[in-house]
């Protein structure tokens, strides 16, 4: 049996070793997975939100060896990977708050001698594909509502991230779950195609590159089956000449450098208006300054290494790229390590950037913060909707009725105002254009894992 290696981004040594999942197994583990869903959908909703209580209090008692895992793995600073299981405790909590009304079955109202409803119903076995840069936020927004509509998950975890979707796994089964309800799985991916192409899939959940999206659908085709795919993100940010500039900035240079720039919804673009544009670079680089690379297991670090060599090659290559077409590197800038290893790139703030340069129109997904000059509102929202993505976008601003006047006109599944870089588990998360498709947490986080049955019943003449 194959085993899959993962390396330590911060010092190079191993960080986990896992035996990969044949094909040969398919079978068994999607026999499992199915006497799993029809022993959990058998449950009332009141019954699973319970398990899936006791589930988060595994993650609580456990949470400071899955913390180090995760930061093993992947190089989040240990701060925010424990600010990770905190977070994915309460959207999971949102989402167990919501689950019986949402689930309800729905009377309509009767006729002489009719009776009408609709029932949702699991769709037995959710596949769940997800991403290692938030590896245990990613996959909750499938996981607990897929069992809380009465489904069973294969989660399969990056390779990347394995361990987070042993953790799943082993959390279930602390909390008394039918054996296989969430099963992780490590393995290739010709496995995966094969697994997505499967009949006892119900519905598949993706979140990854655009590339790896257009796998997965190429995968699924052919089979009458939904399949939701969050995507990658060139999320843009506008600071109006009437923002509060100590706060914009301050949020903005987080939303660019958290978790080293590698989240879908970080700002990679920023246009600040030509009135305050000085002020916003000379800002953002003193902002720089303060997210110094580090060991990731240390508490006061706040930027790790970037989890993948590519990632860091990316970020370089958009560096150099944009120096070449005329931008200036306010601070940061360079590849480094630490203690003579790791896979570091400097919080780096470009000035005079345009759309001529691949950090503009690319994902970069790493610490970079590129600012352009805008004239005004139109040229604001022109820029930020001259983008193949539209996952997020942010407006910075006093004005709130300007504000809300730019915001309907921008391209993008979430659009905030003085925020950015944040999921409402109370809002449906979505993307636009190559962001992706469908949709997950909300009320509208339950509608993929059922379907509808309607009941149209007549008494007998």
């Amino acid at each position: 049996m194959a085993t899959l290696r993962v390396d330590n981004p911060a010092t190079g040594e191993i960080a986990a070793e896992v035996e990969m999942l044949p094909a040969s197994s398919l079978d068994r583990l999607l026999e499992r997975a199915a006497a799993a869903s029809r022993e959990i959908a058998a449950c009332d909703v009141d019954q699973r939100v319970a398990l899936c209580e006791r589930v988060l209090s595994w993650f609580e008692s456990n949470g400071d060896r899955v913390a180090r895992d995760l930061t093993a793995q992947m190089g989040k600073p240990i701060g925010e990977a424990r600010a990770e299981i905190r977070t994915m405790i309460d959207r999971a909590r949102h989402m167990m708050s919501i689950a019986a009304e949402q689930l309800a079955t729905e009377a309509l109202p009767d006729g002489p001698g009719l009776e009408r409803y609709i029932e949702r119903v699991p769709v037995g076995t959710v596949l769940d594909i997800a991403a290692w840069n938030y590896p245990l936020l990613i996959p909750v927004n499938v996981v607990v509502p897929a069992v809380l509509a009465g489904n069973a998950v294969v989660l399969k975890h990056s390779s990347r991230t394995p361990l987070c979707a042993a953790h799943f796994a082993d959390a279930f089964a602390g909390a008394g779950a039918p054996a296989g309800l969430v099963a992780a799985v490590v393995t290739d991916h010709d496995t995966s195609a094969a697994l997505i192409a499967r009949r006892e899939i119900g519905y598949v959940a993706f979140t990854g590159s655009v590339r790896g999206g257009e796998e997965v659908s190429r995968a699924a085709a052919g089979r009458p089956i939904e399949v939701g795919l969050e995507l990658g993100g060139n999320d843009p940010a506008y600071v109006r000449a009437d923002a509060d500039l100590d706060f914009a900035v301050e949020n903005v240079a987080e939303g660019a450098f958290y978790n080293a720039g590698q989240s879908c919804c970080a700002i990679e673009r920023i246009y600040a208006h030509a009135d305050v544009y000085d002020e916003v670079v000379t800002r953002l680089g003193e902002a720089a300054a303060g997210w110094r690379p580090g060991n990731p297991l240390a508490d006061d670090t706040r930027l790790g290494p970037l989890a993948q060599e590519s990632g860091r090659r990316t970020t370089a290559r958009h560096v150099a790229d944009a120096v070449a077409r005329g931008a200036r590197v306010v601070v940061g800038g360079n590849e480094l390590e630490i203690g003579g290893a790791g896979r570091y790139f400097e919080a780096t703030v470009l000035a005079d950037a345009d759309h001529e340069m691949a950090m503009m129109t690319e994902e970069t997904f790493g610490p970079l913060a590129p600012v352009m000059k805008v004239a005004s509102d139109e040229e604001a929202i022109a820029r930020m909707n001259d983008s193949a993505y539209g996952l997020t976008a942010s407006v910075w601003t006093r004005d709130t009725v300007a504000a809300r006047q730019i915001c309907s006109r921008l391209e993008a599944g979430t659009v905030f105002l003085n925020r950015c870089d944040y999921l409402d588990p109370a809002l449906p998360w979505s993307g636009w254009k190559d962001s992706g498709v469908g949709i997950t947490l909300s009320r509208f986080g339950f509608d993929r894992m059922v379907r509808t049955r309607a009941y149209h019943l007549r008494a007998s003449p």
